[in-house]
């Protein structure tokens, strides 16, 4: 359930702190006050597409946050475990922020988040109905939407439309194995060759690595050799040495500390500077010692460094990357000995489509089951909405060869007076049924989801007068069971609330805002008996708006 929403700096709202209630509560006020204002600041923060024209002008970022109680709400609180955004205090806390430039961040209990998570989440928590909703009732796609929605067959047909892709691309890759098996079994025979080629190479990374170096040694030995020996005549052979000078300086300036301590210092660096010298010249004895001149050892380097590069060459790859692409071509001609049999790839379609078939026929039952209890129930609805008579079903019509989604199509039909074939919504109904027909089927199919939060923003267009009661009676029910939000310009509607807001601009600093004010008793009669009225309340109107409340 919503509990709170603070908006900053949002189109026409400079500051806005709103605390919820449960139950039915309307948002009334004049046309352009800027009801929807909060309805859109809501989508935004249940991730919404971000844009910067949202931001008040001569502002550098407007920001959204909204506080959901997810106590009551499984769906939400799993959701938030499974991605590690649990809050301690156990509520849910969305923000938003958009910035001038159009950049926009988002943030789920203080954590950032994508605008793809904050709408996973938005849909555990509000289900926001908007102004275009009937509208969008004629679209097949949303009839069928709604259909499994209602009949809670959503994720089964998820799966069916994965069955349905993977039969599809089985079918392709029969029809292509048939169509060209020829060219097929050419380019196998030449990644064979290939493939058989590389493996007779024996490539190993690592052992590569390890042959470069010993060639590299190997083939600088001489080199390697004389340079240690003339280290060494340098550092140790003959009086010249360098060891045996350094020994004699050093030797001398230990007889002479005793004269003048201050030699003490170079001496014992001397003195250092000669024990590294000793062990400079044992490691280059030990070096010298395990030189390799052998030249057939050198050779058989040499041929296998040559193999190595000539197969990188030939398949325009780096030596170290032979191995990669010998896993890659193997990967091919697995795939291509697959696609060569076409007998293998008849059966793999057929277990692919029959995969999808046991799916579909799972599908196609739930849909019959629920079609039926759909239709019942928006014909009832409709009877108490001036529409006597008028009769709703959902079609279910067959498809030969099925579909992505499912075995047949889904069409919404309705037969506006008694005696008369239901035809497809799309033809039949004229706007002002279709808001009837249209609502009936949201406040219905609401009731069988799990979402705490529904928000119809103005979807009681086109309707008045006894039909605008029933509709506000049908709402106050639905909130006896969830937290139900309405924009409405119907005092029939308004009056059926258990709460109420009255939403207004006012002139502030030269600018043009939108005030939010939480009506008393007395102060839901004068709003009411607004929009009875208009602009001049009577008493009249007054103790009309007063008897509406009293209902």
């Amino acid at each position: 359930m919503l509990r709170r929403v603070h908006i900053r700096d949002f189109v026409i709202v400079d500051r806005l702190d709103l605390d919820f209630s449960a139950g039915f509560g309307a948002l009334t006020g004049e046309t352009g006050a800027g009801k929807s204002i909060l309805v859109d600041a809501l989508a935004l923060v249940l991730g919404e597409r971000a844009d910067a024209a949202v931001v008040r002008h001569g502002r550098e970022r407007a920001e959204i946050g909204a506080e959901f109680d997810v106590a009551a709400s499984g769906e939400a609180v799993a959701w938030l475990t499974a991605n590690d955004l649990e809050s301690e205090a156990g509520g849910c806390l969305l923000r938003r922020v958009v910035e001038a430039g159009g950049r926009s961040r988002g943030y789920i209990n203080g954590v950032p988040a994508t605008a793809a998570q904050l709408r996973e989440l938005g849909e555990c928590l509000a289900d926001i109905h908007g102004q275009n909703a009937h509208h969008a009732l004629l679209r097949p796609d949303t009839q069928r939407a709604m259909l499994d929605a209602h009949a809670g067959l959503s994720d089964l047909a998820r799966r069916v439309v994965q069955a349905h892709r993977h039969w599809r691309d089985a079918r392709a890759a029969w029809e292509q194995a048939t169509a060209s098996a020829a060219a097929t079994e050419r380019e196998r025979d030449m990644l064979d060759w290939q493939v058989q080629e590389l493996e007779a190479l024996a490539f190993d990374p690592i052992q590569w690595q390890e042959t470069v170096a010993e060639h590299r040694r190997c083939g600088h030995a001489a080199m390697l050799l004389e340079a240690s020996q003339e280290a060494l005549a340098t550092l140790d052979e003959g009086e010249l040495a360098a060891g045996a000078m350094v020994e004699r300086i050093a030797g001398r300036l230990a007889d002479l500390c005793g004269y003048d301590e201050r030699l003490r210092e170079p001496q014992q660096l001397l003195e250092a500077a000669r024990i590294q010298l000793d062990e400079a010249v044992h490691a280059l004895r030990r070096y010298s010692e395990r030189i390799d001149l052998d030249p057939a050892h050198l050779k058989e380097l040499e041929v296998r460094v040559d193999a190595v590069d000539a197969m990188a060459r030939k398949h325009r790859v780096p030596a170290e990357e032979l191995g990669e692409l010998l896993r890659r071509l193997a990967s091919r001609r697995d795939e291509l000995a697959e696609l060569a049999d076409p007998q293998a790839l008849a059966g793999r379609m057929t277990q692919a489509r029959e995969a999808y078939l046991i799916l579909a026929r799972e599908l196609s039952a739930g849909r019959a089951k629920a079609a039926a209890a759909l239709g019942k129930a928006v014909t009832d609805a409709m009877q108490g909405l001036a529409m006597p008579g008028a009769r709703f079903e959902v079609g279910l019509d067959a498809l030969d060869e099925g579909g992505a989604h499912g075995l047949e199509g889904v069409e919404f039909r309705v037969a506006a007076n008694a005696g008369q074939p239901p035809r497809s919504l799309a033809r039949v109904a004229s706007g002002g049924e279709l808001s009837r027909i249209g609502l009936a089927i949201q406040v219905i199919t609401s009731r069988s989801t799990t979402t705490p939060t529904l928000i119809f923003d103005e979807v009681d267009v086109g309707i008045g007068g006894r039909v605008a009661e029933v509709v506000g009676r049908m709402l106050h029910t639905l909130g006896r069971e969830r937290q139900v939000l309405c924009v409405t310009h119907l005092p029939q509607v308004a009056a059926q609330a258990d709460w109420q807001w009255s939403i207004a601009k006012e002139g502030r600093d030269g600018e043009v805002l939108s005030r939010v004010t939480v009506l008393g008793r007395e102060q839901r009669i004068e709003e009411i008996a607004r929009m009875l009225g208009g602009a001049q309340i009577t008493d009249t109107s007054r103790r009309h708006a007063r008897e509406m409340l009293g209902l």
